[in-house]
């Protein structure tokens, strides 16, 4: 049976909840999508806002050939046979790109060209900054539209569109946990209508039980995950490690995250005690951006077990974050004259780079923090 989500989906703009900034009267989306202008763009919001309806609703109004893939399973040949498709149905095609985001580099280097020509009509949702996650040639040819979460009345009016009954106190609690994200409130709704006479309070957080919500990107399990592996990378336990990479992988995180956190923990933690760290993580990110999954994730299994295994140093991380401390307690101090640059006579005359040497032990700190020692290296 078709999700409830998918059956009370808005068909138009009229029935659209939400994101009035965008398809408010007036305003671009609502101007594009009465106007039928062709043209690709990104949306880039929140889960559970928008951006899947709005896709829908754009490409009947351009009465397009709308084609659906995922960035996470999808790849070359998808984008290939939408293309042939043309020589059977005619007109426009529109590509709605979901998590457009988990395409790697390869992929979208593949798919610029025709949008560029125009034989796709673009339109991708990702939950992730575009800036990062989206090469700059293809992103250059995309408009951008940022969506919000949905706001507690918007919520509400979406609630009451399921037509499951539940009380005040029951809603409320609903509207507080989905956070904005009308998908996960419907779901969550759907299944509790499924499994409970009675939907109250009790009912609605014993469905949100269910494994399959249990790893909201925004929410504890999220945060308790990615700390876990941390720590255990922290304790040079390459089986925790795994184990916890492991749970990533399989509730859908985004490994580039997972990468991110990888590079970060090669400095912090790894730092001095073995500098090569930092090349191992960022190659690791390098392969995840450009591979992709599901081979990536031997790449970061690989890099997990050599920052588990590395040697620990922190100096450098508390080093700087001392020195931060620092500037942030006495401002801009005077920088020593002998270290100043001095681009003109005039500053020349007034003793800008008087007395400096390549190669000097003399301190070369502000005049109010001479002798001061951040750096500590590890014995």
């Amino acid at each position: 049976m078709e999700p409830l989500a998918s059956r009370i989906r808005p068909k138009d703009l009229g029935e659209f909840v939400g994101q009035k900034h965008l398809v408010g009267e007036g305003k671009p989306l609502n101007i594009a999508i009465k106007n039928g202008h062709v043209f690709s763009f990104i949306l880039w919001g929140p889960p559970g806002v928008g951006k899947t309806t709005l896709a829908k609703i754009y490409a009947n109004s351009l009465k397009a050939n709308l084609y659906e893939l995922s960035g996470v399973s999808s790849g070359k040949e998808d984008i290939r046979n939408i293309v042939e498709s043309g020589k059977i149905f005619p007109g426009p095609k529109v590509l709605f790109l979901d998590e457009i985001h988990r395409f790697n580099k390869a992929q979208q280097d593949f798919l610029l060209p025709y949008v560029e020509r125009g034989d796709i009509v673009l339109v991708g949702a990702t939950t992730e900054n575009p800036s990062f996650e989206v090469i700059s040639p293809l992103l250059s040819r995309c408009r951008v539209f940022t969506l919000e979460s949905l706001s507690e009345s918007d919520m509400a009016e979406i609630i009451e569109r399921t037509g499951i009954k539940l009380g005040k106190e029951a809603k409320d609690w609903l509207i507080r946990m989905a956070d904005g994200d009308a998908r996960q409130a419907i779901g969550v709704l759907e299944n509790a209508s499924k499994l409970y006479k009675k939907i109250n309070v009790d009912s609605l957080k014993d469905t949100v039980q269910n494994k399959f919500l249990r790893f909201d990107k925004k929410g504890e399990e999220h945060y308790n995950t990615i700390s876990a592996f941390i720590k255990s990378m922290r304790a040079s336990q390459p089986d925790a490690a795994l184990y916890y990479l492991a749970r990533m992988v399989a509730a859908g995180e985004d490994p580039k995250f997972i990468a991110r956190r990888m590079v970060i923990f090669a400095s912090e933690d790894v730092g001095m005690a073995q500098p090569t760290a930092l090349v191992v993580a960022n190659e690791v990110f390098r392969a995840v951006e450009t591979i992709g999954f599901p081979e990536a994730q031997i790449n970061l299994a690989h890099g997990v077990v050599y920052l588990s295994l590395s040697p620990k140093n922190r100096s450098a991380y508390d080093a700087y974050f001392e020195a931060l401390g620092d500037v942030e307690a006495h401002g801009n101090l005077p920088i020593p004259m002998e270290i100043r640059n001095a681009p003109t006579k005039l500053m020349k005359d007034l003793g800008y780079g008087k007395g400096y040497e390549c190669y000097t032990d003399k301190d070369l700190l502000p005049e109010k923090l001479k002798g001061k020692k951040y750096y500590k290296p590890k014995k």
